[in-house]
Order: C-alpha cells, then structure tokens, then sequence
C-alpha cells in the first residue's frame, strides 16, 4: 500500500495545529499559559506538552497516557485548539493589517458598550483609514455602518455633515463590494467549470463559456476600479483565457495581475498568497506559449525574490513557494530540451515532500511526480520514468485529474516500449486501452494515438520507421489545433516520434525547436 491509499495519520486538527507551530510559537505558547495563572498543570495544557512530543496522532496512545478519559477528550481537544489560536492571534508576527484593523474595531466596539462614543469614533476614524488605505474594504463598510450606528443613536456632534457624508462612503463602499464580489464569483465559478468539465472542447462549449463570461461579468468604470476590484477582474479574464485554451491572452491577464502587485507593492506583504499564484500563473501561460527567453527571465526573477525574502514567509506560502518554483524549474529543463541538467532537481523534490507531506496537496505532490517522470523520460531513463508514473497510476482518482491520469498512462505505454518490456507492454496497452474507454472526454489526439501505437506490435523491427511516420504526419494535423493543442503540452508525443523517425534522442529533438522559439 502506497503512501497515498493508506488513511492520513496526521489529519486530526489539532494535532495538525500543533505540528504547524514553530518553536517562537511553542515557546509563546508556555509564556501565554504561564500568564493565566493557575494553569499550567492544567489538563488542556499537559495534552499539549504530550502532543508535542508525538511524530503521528493516535487517540489509543492519549487514553493510555492517563492524562484524559475518553469522554472527556473531544472537550479538551477543542479548548486546547483554541487556546493555541489565541495565542497564535497575540503573536506579533501573525498580526497583519486585517488582525490590526479588526482589533481597533473590537476596541472600538467595547468603547461604544460603555458609553465613550467619542473614543470610539475616534478609534473607528483611524480603522477606516488603514482598512481604505489597504483596500480592506470589506472591514471599511463594517466600520462605517458602526460609525453610523453610533452617530443615529446619540448626538456627537463630531461634524455638522458628518450624517451625510457617512451615507455617501457607506454608498461608494457597498458599491465596490458588490463589484468585488460579483467579480470574485465569476473568477471561482470558472475555476469550478475547469475542475468539473475541463477545457473547451469544440466551438458550442467555447461559445458557452464566453456567454457565460459576458452574462455574469458585472457593468463597472475601470477608472474606478481599486487594486482589489481589478485583481478579481484579471483573475477571471484569467480563467476564461485557460478555459478557452487562449494561452496567450492568459499571458496577457497573468502580467496584468503581476504588475498590478508592482503598482501596489505594499500588497505583496498584505496579500502574499495572491501575488504567488499571479507570478505561477503568469511562467506557466508563458511554458504554454513557449516563450523561453521571457520565461526564464521570470522564473530568474521568481526565485531571486524568493531568495531575497522580498515575499513574507509563512507555512502557507513556503508550500506555495516550493511547489511553484520546482515546478517551473522542471518546465524551464522541459521548455529547453536540457533533461540531463535538470536531475538534481528530484532528491531536492522528494526531501521537500518527504518533511513536509502532510502539509503539501496531494494533488501537487502526484503533479510533480509526473513532472520528474517526464524528466526522466527525456534524459532516456525509461525505468525510472515508469517508477514514477506507477506512483501516478496507483492513486486514487481522487487526488488526480483525468486529464493526468490519461497522460501518465499513455507515457507509461511509450517508456515500457522503450524499455523493450514486450510482455508487460502487452499489458500495459490493454489497461491503457480499458482506462481511454472509460474516459467521457477523451481527445482526438488521444484516440488517434492510441489506435496508431496499437499496430506496432505486429510489425517488424525494419518496417516501425514507416509507421511512426504515418502516426506523425496523423497527429501532427491537431498541433496547432485550437482544442487539442492542449494534448501536446501533457507530453510531447510528436517530438518522441521525430526522435524514432530521425534516430535521435528525444533530448536532442527538443534542443533543436527550443533554438527556434521566441526569443
């Protein structure tokens, strides 16, 4: 049973909580419990201490330790959870400006219940200001409809127009949000089509997709438009660009969404997340375009900010970093035919997900073993590359797209070909066969493939030149095709042909086309 069929072992919460914590954060911890008083014998904090020790959660193991009866742990499991997070609020390094903002406003709000409503709109005053200033302007309508509470119920006098001009923010504010809201709708209900449908696959889906787009796209002046309205903005033209297979408008959304962080670079602090997935998007629409020289140049510029910490570091986006970064890399090697240069990216991959595999996707980590498959399969090292694709093959639907699975399956086929495994490339043809069949959306490049490859084993060795020049000159008719180009970024099955035609190695061929591309 591989690591990924057998049930997570550290997927309790709390456990979870507790493995995330780094050592300032268990250390503020016991200074935070040591504060309470009283405490710090407490059971709540003795499950912790134990907990801390443990390399994998098990409820066996707490119940013999004696510290807690099995009715009572579920209890004291969710007040130790939130114990830790209170803590985890206190620390100054998660206090970002929504901590910040939200803070004043709880101060603020306690202020209004005694009584000391000057102070509190004073406190209010000060909120609003940064939640503006930092396009918090969901919190900034909050503390408006607060401030308007506030002024209705008792007479301030703070400003003679202060009613009026309360009515007109909480107006512009409402307007904003619903903009950024129906925005932010379009961009995730076109993620859900991708992950449900998949890409457009012929002209009536295509057409349905930009009806859907322009339907749902809310009326607004660009002019007007803040720094999150118009990241919401390009995030959708972002996905309606991949759904639609227009890679190079994807390019063009991607730089769009990257340089809006560099018009407002205060955001990269504020909103890491978000600027990661910009510059991930942006190297891959430019690995789909094929465009080498720019994309090296911006995975160059990717890794020296993530060097030089110019992008806040948490648990979250140090997974993000390495997941983006590694997988560009493999694409740069991909993009340039240089496989062989690229090896040593894989101990660095599988020690990253070796120390950090309950945190990393499962997804991602399948991705990138189909990445190092691929690696392995155009420096010539087919057994290898199989190793990995059974990694692939072997997990549950669940944790990978049909598209990959398929893909994997189909490279599996070539790499046992190469080995010159006849009785499991026997094999492996007819579960390959079975698994397209069962495929609601299989592409016509696939099919063709797989019908052409099919004839090979009755052929002799003399007459696989001919045939693989046939099967070429049949696929090569959808490379540019608008709906199954897609198929040929996967796995470049026409370049594995050329290297059979022209007796090359694969590595060679694709060095060869990377000359020609955009400089």
């Amino acid at each position: 049973m591989n690591s990924f069929t057998r049930p997570n072992v550290q997927n309790d919460a709390l456990f979870a909580l507790i493995q995330s914590l780094t050592k300032s954060e268990k250390r503020q911890f016991n200074l935070y419990i040591s504060r309470l008083g009283g405490n710090s014998d407490a059971k709540f904090f003795a499950l912790f201490k134990f907990l801390e020790k443990q390399k994998k959660y098990d409820e066996k193991v707490i119940l013999n330790s004696g510290i807690v009866s099995k009715q009572q742990l579920s209890n004291l499991k969710a007040h130790l959870y939130k114990q830790i997070l209170t803590s985890l609020r206190m620390n100054p390094a998660h206090k970002n400006i929504r901590v910040q903002i939200r803070e004043q406003l709880d101060f603020a709000t306690v202020l209004y219940q005694k009584g000391l409503y000057k102070q509190s709109l004073k406190i209010l005053e000060k909120a609003k200001t940064l939640a503006i200033e930092n396009e918090e302007k969901n919190m900034a309508y909050e503390i408006v409809e607060l401030e308007k509470v506030i002024e209705s119920q008792y007479i301030t006098r703070s400003i003679s127009t202060r009613a009026d001009e309360l009515t007109i923010q909480a107006k512009e504010l409402s307007l904003q949000n619903v903009i950024t809201s129906k925005l932010s709708n379009l961009s995730l209900q076109l993620y859900g089509i991708l992950l449900k449908t998949g890409y457009a696959r012929n002209d009536f889906e295509l057409q349905k997709i930009n009806n859907y787009f322009e339907a749902r796209l809310p009326v607004f002046e660009y002019q007007k438009l803040g720094f999150r309205e118009r990241l919401w903005l390009y995030k959708a033209h972002l996905w309606r660009s991949f759904l639609t297979q227009d890679f190079l408008k994807g390019y063009k959304y991607a730089s769009q969404w990257v340089s809006l962080f560099r018009e407002y670079p205060k955001m990269i602090q504020i909103n890491p997340v978000f600027y990661l997935k910009g510059k991930n998007y942006l190297l891959e629409a430019l690995f789909f375009i094929r465009h080498k020289t720019e994309f090296t140049k911006e995975l160059n510029s990717f890794e020296e900010e993530i060097n030089n910490q110019l992008i806040p570091k948490n648990n979250n986006t140090e997974i993000l970093m390495f997941q983006y970064l590694y997988s560009n890399k493999l694409h740069k090697h991909f993009i340039e035919g240089t496989f062989a240069d690229g090896e040593y990216l894989i101990n660095e991959i599988n020690d990253y997900i070796k120390q950090h595999q309950s945190q990393l996707d499962k997804h991602h980590i399948i991705t990138l073993y189909y990445k190092i498959a691929c690696l392995y399969f155009g420096m010539g090292k087919n057994k290898e590359c199989i190793q990995y694709l059974t990694k692939i093959i072997k997990t549950k639907k669940f944790y990978v797209g049909e598209d990959l699975q398929c893909f994997a399956r189909i490279l599996n086929l070539i790499a046992h070909y190469e080995c010159g495994l006849d009785y499991h490339l026997e094999r492996q043809f007819k579960d390959t066969y079975k698994f397209l069949l069962k495929m609601e959306n299989l592409q016509e490049v696939q099919k063709v493939f797989i019908e052409s490859i099919r004839s090979l084993g009755d052929l002799y060795p003399h007459q696989f030149k001919k045939e693989f020049q046939k099967i070429h000159a049949r696929l090569q008719l959808f490379e540019n095709h608008p709906y199954e180009k897609r198929a040929f970024l996967y796995l470049d099955i026409l370049s594995w042909l050329e290297s059979k035609i022209y007796n090359k190695p694969v590595a060679t061929i694709i060095q060869e086309k990377a000359k020609k591309l955009k400089k």
